[in-house]
């Protein structure tokens, strides 16, 4: 099998020696040997104070009344199951760094939100979904020639792939809840809080890198290697303002050419088919060249509001593996989509991410400090990959996310890292066994940051990959 695809199973309570997290975490130069798996279980994230307890005083039944009609409620809408956390990642961000005065004051938005009436139903399709975002007109002819300007952009032929740089700075504050409703302990009404803060560099780990930045740390990994996995060709030029473009020629004769920022961030994606037919699958017209490298639109929009039932808005593939997996991922965003986002403000925003369903892969049961995939449990996948690869029969130029998660066992950037890889070898799973095409999937891993399960200790639920489709977040619907 390939390199991060599926193996042999592994015995459910034993870790592979060469992987980390969830209980288990490799020196860094220059710091203390690594902890026991007694002192990990209670370790906090990098600089971070510990996570404030929520406590929820609902009784089950009252959970899952609000599950069922979350437009009827203004609270945080959580699963209705023991030590359940938040539905929305966007809450549970909330949940991590304000707790329960977080959730007030989120509660007292929606609430206001609800007294204005600004609410509006659910979009019926993608167009619709877009339809009041600020959009530049373009038709398609206009996109066309906009990407095929890109395209034949003359730039300067490179032998290998270019190092992208490390991002500076960030928009993200130190302790401040999404949508800034707490920021410093200190609670803040409906003001925007921008603030640009440097990043570090915590760590680098084979071709990933772990960025700090206040009390948070993201890990940014390469695709790159995992698309030009059976290419026939793949070749590089360097374009003006820092840019890269990275063609890959497929077998059948099919390219995709991809512009990268300076740092790494897609901010072009297309295909092109033998017939010279172009299927955009990332483009974002508003993209600004001097913003920071990693930013987190959602500060500039208000809670959510979750309006369908939870069971139409998250798919747990064991409980329904019958479900009309097609039909789930052809659903449009759950609320207007303000304008189109790169992909990368789509991987640094949980409050992006929440406008759109997704399916939580529980048929996989990642060993604990494992990304390895049995192919007993690769075979639970095939009708999510039937339903993806239906999808792309009709419209080649969708994007589907994959993230990856771990429980709160181990270090955070262990388990940052474990996340990533677990997200990956899903992808790897999904192209390589099911002939999902590797450029229509983009990974990202999250660690600890997002639990199903509010708990520190080992938890099957938490150790998690998870699917959305984003196409209508990253790509004009007018798209050929």
């Amino acid at each position: 099998m390939p390199e991060g695809g599926t193996t042999a199973e592994q015995p459910a309570t034993e870790a592979p020696a060469q992987q980390t997290g969830e209980g288990e975490q490799q020196p860094v130069p220059g710091a203390e040997q690594p902890a026991t798996a007694e002192q990990l279980q209670g370790e906090q994230p990098q600089g971070g104070q510990p996570a404030p307890e929520v406590v929820d005083e609902r009784t089950k039944e009252e959970k899952q009344k609000i599950a069922e009609d979350p437009a009827a409620s203004d609270d945080t809408v959580v699963l209705p199951v023991e030590k359940g956390a938040a539905v929305l990642d966007s809450d549970k961000d909330a949940d991590n760094a304000g707790g329960n005065q977080a959730r007030e004051v989120r509660r007292k938005q929606r609430e206001e939100l609800r007294a204005k009436e600004t609410e509006v139903a659910p979009p019926t399709d993608d167009a619709a979904a877009q339809a009041q975002a600020a959009i530049p007109v373009e038709t398609k002819e206009e996109l066309s020639q906009r990407i095929e300007a890109v395209m034949k952009e003359e730039g300067e032929r490179v032998e290998e792939a270019p190092a992208f740089a490390v991002p500076e700075t960030t928009n993200i504050v130190n302790n401040t809840v999404v949508n800034n409703t707490v920021i410093n302990n200190t609670t803040v009404n409906n003001t925007t809080e921008n603030n640009v803060t440097q990043v570090q560099v915590v760590e680098e780990v084979d071709d990933r890198v772990i960025l700090g930045v206040g009390d948070r740390i993201f890990v940014r990994g390469d695709d790159r290697p995992r698309l030009r996995q059976n290419s026939e060709e793949t070749y590089y030029d360097n374009l003006s303002g820092g840019r890269v473009r990275e063609t890959i020629v497929r077998p059948g004769g099919y390219q995709i050419v991809t512009v990268y920022s300076r740092y790494g961030d897609i901010l072009t994606r297309t295909r092109v088919d033998r017939d010279g037919n172009e299927y955009v699958m990332m483009y974002s017209p508003e993209y600004e060249e001097d913003r920071p490298a990693i930013v987190d639109v959602g500060y500039e929009l208000p809670p959510m509001r979750l309006t369908i039932p939870v069971d139409e808005y998250i798919v747990d593939v064991a409980e329904d593996p019958d479900r009309d997996y097609y039909e789930f991922l052809s659903e449009p965003p759950v609320e207007q989509v303000e304008r189109v986002y790169t992909i990368d403000e789509v991987r640094n925003s949980a409050r992006l991410r929440d406008k759109v369903r997704r399916i939580d892969l529980d048929t996989i049961h990642f060993a604990t400090g494992s990304a390895e995939v049995s192919m007993s449990q690769a075979k639970t996948l095939r009708n999510v990959a039937d339903a993806m690869n239906k999808v792309l029969e009709k419209d080649p130029g969708e994007t589907f996310f994959i993230e990856g998660h771990t429980d709160a066992v181990g270090s955070d950037r262990s388990n940052l890292v474990l996340s990533d890889e677990r997200a990956e070898s899903v992808a790897v799973l999904l192209t390589e066994v099911y002939g999902v095409p590797a450029e229509n999937l983009v990974t990202q891993g999250y660690g600890e940051r997002f639990l199903k399960i509010r708990t520190p200790e080992a938890e099957q639920e938490n150790r998690r990959v998870t699917i959305r489709r984003v196409t209508p977040l990253v790509r004009p619907v007018a798209q050929r």
